[in-house]
């Protein structure tokens, strides 16, 4: 009983604490008076504005204190977008933490990248 407790206050704290973005870009709208007027994809470079890509540059910082502080879970690599590796850590408490500290010193030299390309902060 107490277990199925522990569990469901940990899914609830998880599931809670990542706010969820639209992933799809937005196009900007200029306004001109009472009539709103869109760019033409055309004449202007399109800027995204979906706060999901704007801040879809990964932290090096960010990913370090995501492997110190919950690193037997894996969240860092959910983080980096390694999701399956996310999940295997998960099942196995981060490799039984052999796997979880081999991470933490990737992380800090670099070795361990996001999946989409590079940091976009780093040490």
């Amino acid at each position: 009983m107490n277990f199925r407790i522990l569990l469901s206050m940990f899914a609830l704290l998880l599931f809670s604490s990542f706010p969820m973005y639209a992933s799809f870009p937005v196009e900007n709208a200029l306004v001109n008076g009472s009539s709103q007027t869109t760019i033409s994809q055309s004449t202007v470079e399109p800027t995204l504005s979906s706060p999901a890509a704007v801040g879809s540059g990964k932290s090096q910082i960010v990913a370090l204190v995501l492997a110190l502080v919950v690193g037997g879970l894996g969240i860092h690599r959910f983080y980096l977008g390694y999701i399956w590796q996310g999940v295997v850590q998960l099942l196995t408490l981060g490799g039984f933490g052999i796997w979880a500290l081999i991470d933490l010193i990737r992380i800090i030299t670099g070795d361990l990248q996001p999946k989409d390309g590079s940091y976009s902060e780093t040490l």
